[in-house]
C-alpha cells in the first residue's frame, strides 16, 4: 500500500534536488559576470543598488538575487528589502583562494550535462568515452575544481605527512607529477621547492598547454611538461611520483603501478590523492559519496573504459581495493598518510 507521508517526503527531496540542478546555471552566471565579487564585503544592498554596482539590468538582478536567497546562498532582510553575501558564503562563491571555493564543481556539473549524450550512448555499448571526447571544457572544469584543494593542502599538509619527503624536496629532488592535467599541482610544488626538479606528465595535450601557460605566469623555471601516459613516461631514478586524482581514472592502474615502481629510486615514494571512500557501498551513501558516484558515472568510469584494459575502478573504489592495485606493482608498504572530507592521501614505498 502506498504510504502518502513517505511519498510527500520523497517529493520534497526531489524538489530540493531539482532546485539544486536549476542553481547550476545561475551560479555560473553569478561567477562569470562578477556578481558574487560585487556582493563580497559590500554589506546589505537592494536590487537597485546591486544592479548599479554590478552593471547589470535591475530586473535580472532582482530575480537572480531572489533565487540566491531562496537557495540559501545569500541573506535576505525583508524589512529593508536588502541582500547580503555572508563571509561564509563568500568563501564558497567569491574568494578564489578559499579552500572551499566551489565554482569549478559547478562548471564540472554543467560539463556533465553536456556530456549526457556521449555517456548515455556508452551505457548501451559498454564502451568508454575518451577524455579528449568529453563534452565542453571538462578538463578546465576539473582543474578549476581541484585547484583550491591543492592550494590548501599539498605543500602544507599532504607532503609533510609523507615519511622524509619534505627534507628531500628542500635539498633538491627529482619529481614526476603524473596525470598533472592543467598543472596546478606541479606548479604549487615547484614554487615551494625551488631546488627540486619537476616533470608534469599527462596524456591530454590540451591540458598541458594550459599547464605550461600556468607555469609561465608564475615564473616557474624548475618544472616542465610532457605528453605521456602513466605507463610510458620516461623519467627514471625519481625521489617522488605523485598521482593527484588519477589512479582510479586509468584503464590499466596495475600497469601504471608497475611503471611507477620501476621509475622510483629504492628509497623513493609514490604519493596518491584519491577520493575518500569506504570499502562497501553502504559506507558511501551520504552527500559526498553521492557527488563522487555522479562524477564517477559520468567521467571516471567512461574515461577508464576508453583506455586499454578498462579496469574502471571508479571514484569510490575504497582504500582496500586501491591498496591491492598499488601493491600489485611491487610496493610492499601502503598507508593512509592524510585525509580531508573529500580525499585520502596514500603513501606507497618499495
Amino acid at each position: 500500500m502506498l504510504d502518502e507521508a513517505k511519498l510527500q517526503q520523497f517529493i520534497q527531496k526531489m524538489l530540493g534536488d531539482l532546485g539544486g540542478a536549476t542553481s547550476v546555471a545561475l551560479v555560473r552566471i553569478g561567477h562569470s559576470l562578477g556578481l558574487y565579487k560585487a556582493l563580497e564585503g559590500a554589506g546589505p544592498m537592494t536590487s537597485v543598488e546591486f544592479a548599479s554596482k554590478a552593471n547589470i539590468g535591475e530586473r535580472y538582478a532582482r530575480e537572480w538575487l531572489s533565487h540566491q536567497a531562496a537557495s540559501g546562498y545569500l541573506r535576505y532582510e525583508p524589512a529593508h528589502g536588502t541582500f547580503e553575501l555572508a563571509p561564509e558564503q563568500a568563501m564558497v562563491f567569491a574568494n578564489e583562494d578559499s579552500p572551499v571555493f566551489m565554482m569549478g564543481a559547478f562548471d564540472a556539473a554543467a560539463a556533465m550535462i553536456e556530456n549526457q549524450a556521449e555517456v548515455g550512448a556508452a551505457f548501451k555499448t559498454g564502451k568508454g568515452v575518451a577524455w579528449s571526447n568529453q563534452a565542453g571544457c571538462m578538463f578546465c572544469a576539473i582543474g578549476k575544481m581541484l585547484r583550491p584543494r591543492y592550494a590548501a593542502n599539498i605543500v602544507t599538509n599532504w607532503l609533510p605527512a609523507l615519511d622524509a619527503v619534505v627534507p628531500k624536496l628542500t635539498r633538491g629532488a627529482s619529481v614526476a607529477d603524473v596525470g598533472c592535467g592543467t598543472g596546478f599541482s606541479t606548479v604549487l610544488m615547484a614554487n615551494a621547492f625551488p631546488k627540486s626538479n619537476f616533470i608534469g606528465y599527462d596524456f591530454h595535450p590540451g591540458s598541458l598547454e594550459q599547464a605550461a601557460a600556468h607555469a609561465g605566469e608564475h615564473g616557474v623555471s624548475n618544472a616542465r611538461f610532457e605528453v605521456a601516459t602513466a605507463k610510458e613516461y620516461g623519467a627514471k631514478d625519481l625521489d617522488l611520483v605523485t598521482f593527484f586524482d588519477v589512479l582510479h581514472d586509468l584503464g590499466d592502474p596495475r600497469g601504471a603501478a608497475e611503471h611507477v615502481f620501476q621509475s622510483l629510486k629504492p628509497d623513493g615514494t609514490w604519493m596518491l590523492m584519491e577520493p575518500i571512500a569506504g570499502d562497501r557501498l553502504e559506507q558511501n551513501l551520504h552527500p559526498i559519496g553521492r557527488l563522487a558516484y555522479g562524477f564517477s558515472t559520468m567521467i571516471c568510469v567512461p574515461t577508464s573504459l576508453s583506455q586499454e584494459v578498462g579496469m574502471a575502478l571508479g571514484a569510490q573504489a575504497g582504500e582496500t581495493r586501491l591498496t591491492e592495485v598499488i601493491k600489485s606493482g611491487g610496493f610492499t608498504g601502503v598507508r593512509r598518510a592524510a585525509e580531508t572530507p573529500f580525499n585520502m592521501i596514500l603513501e606507497a614505498r618499495k
